[in-house]
């Protein structure tokens, strides 16, 4: 019986400690994710006094896009400020997320449309957040998918790499897709948080092209 006890006490004791680390490894990851998150501009979900809907309103709204630079899937550098006298949509995707299939052929047509007025889209692939800089055949397999992607989808706008890169300059990736609509001057004047619907989209291009 003592024997018994003794076992027990310490299987007990074994346990008791793989619960405290357990919970300190989830307090440990709870703290670095805040501490990331400081000083991170947070958006909000207002509700929209016409229609009553809620609506996303971006930290950026009203501010100067974040300039960044990133890779099409040919090598080539690509920068925000090199669009400067354009309207840019910058749209953070990826192709495991099944709202943005359904979402892309509405931004091909509207790109097509809109496209002679001087508007542009930016594709940000934001699916290789667990990449590191050295996996080169990580890489390589992300940039086929994105490349089986864009011909499934006839892409017509740039598709750039490594969106995680640049997602805290534009408030973090809380969902994809995500929107961002830039007028000629760089300056964002509205984003989208998630599937919203195609007419959504193109209002938020006519206040980007300032009509």
């Amino acid at each position: 019986m003592k024997r018994n006890t003794l076992v027990l006490g310490a299987v007990l004791f074994i346990l008791a400690v793989f619960a405290w680390a357990g919970w300190a490894n989830f307090e440990y990851r709870k703290q670095t994710a805040e501490r990331r998150m400081a000083g991170m501009p947070q958006g909000e979900f207002v509700v929209d006094a016409a229609t009553g809907t809620p609506q996303y309103v971006s930290p950026l709204k009203g501010k100067p896009a974040p300039n960044f630079t990133l890779e099409d899937l040919s090598g080539k550098k690509v920068s925000l400020s090199s669009y400067k006298g354009k309207a840019v949509l910058v749209n953070f995707w990826a192709t495991w997320c099944a709202p943005c299939k359904i979402e892309t052929p509405w931004l091909v047509e509207l790109r097509n449309q809109y496209a002679p007025q001087g508007f542009e889209i930016l594709g940000v692939s934001a699916e290789g957040d667990d990449l590191k800089a050295g996996d080169k055949a990580g890489w390589a397999k992300e940039q086929a998918e994105i490349t089986r992607f864009v011909r499934q989808m006839k892409v017509s706008y740039p598709m750039l790499m490594n969106g995680d890169s640049i997602s805290r300059l534009y408030g973090g990736l809380d969902e994809l897709p995500t929107s961002v609509f830039v007028d000629r001057n760089g300056i964002v004047v509205a984003a989208q948080l998630g599937l919203t619907s195609k007419a959504d989209i193109e209002s938020n291009i006519h206040k980007a092209l300032g009509k």
